[in-house]
């Protein structure tokens, strides 16, 4: 069995991820922890995630809460992770991050700390989706130059950062398909006279509207026929339950970086 801390426990995926872990046989919650000016703070976690009362509180002391831990589950933010995952990782625990929005040096120091305990990094915890991207990767390979590639996604208007990462690693597996590097041939935006494709070009396009969970498409249009690849996330628990997953493979592995991927033995 392995025991959990949970970063941001009083926040909608942290009570997702609270439900998950209690309803898991092979996991078991160490504690939560939150920013020191929450307004959920001492509540039991169970009762925050309406799972029945665990008897654990939530608290802004991640020592505390820590403790007795093997793993760290986080989606924060991108600047509270890396801290979080410096701390977890002094003290040796593994680390599951779904935080999206990492800029470049955020994901530089999280690779590094891959050295020292198991990190697995994923824009989205799916498993569906996540055999969705091996799907996408290999349709692009099979179709060839001759189909154009769009991608698109809708999230819920308190989303902050765009195009979402589960876009981006979209667009990052259907461009491996055809051999071509996503920054020279990314479009996130177009506005006004663009004038035609160019050739290899792929789109990705982003909606912020209501409280849409997640949902992404991606589009293999060519002549006189089109492929449209969905998958429609319609509920948190989801990427929950994904996490709790990649939590327990990541605490039987030796040191690394790895992606959902590897958890689900798709590469």
């Amino acid at each position: 069995m392995s025991a959990i801390v949970l970063s941001g426990g009083g926040g909608r995926m942290g009570r997702e991820l609270i439900k998950a872990v209690a309803e898991n046989p092979e996991a078991s919650l160490a504690g939560a922890f939150e920013r020191s000016d929450h307004e959920a703070l001492g509540l039991d976690l169970g009762s925050l995630a309406g799972c029945g009362s665990l008897g654990l509180a939530l608290t802004a002391d991640f020592e505390e809460a820590s403790q007795g831990a093997q793993v760290l589950i986080d989606f924060t933010l991108p600047g509270p992770t890396v801290e979080n995952a410096v701390r977890a990782a002094a003290k040796g625990l593994a680390l599951v991050i779904g935080t999206t929005g990492l800029d470049p040096d955020q994901t530089a120091r999280l690779k590094k700390l891959g050295s020292r305990v198991p990190v697995v990094l994923a824009p989205n915890m799916s498993v569906g989706l996540n055999a969705l991207l091996s799907i996408v990767e290999e349709a692009s390979r099979i179709l060839g130059p001759g189909y154009d590639l769009e991608i698109f996604e809708a999230h819920h208007k308190m989303k902050v950062d765009a195009p979402s990462g589960t876009a981006l690693a979209l667009a990052k597996a259907v461009a491996a398909g055809r051999g071509l590097d996503l920054d020279k041939v990314g479009v996130f935006e177009r506005s006004g006279r663009v004038g035609p494709r160019k050739e290899g070009e792929i789109g990705v396009q982003s909606i912020r509207a209501g409280d849409i969970v997640g949902e992404h498409t991606v589009m293999m249009a060519g002549p006189g026929e089109r492929l449209e690849f969905t998958h429609r996330c319609h509920s948190r628990s989801t990427f929950a339950q994904g996490a709790v997953r990649a939590a327990l493979w990541a605490t039987a592995q030796k040191p690394g970086f790895y992606s959902m991927q590897d958890v689900l033995e798709l590469k």
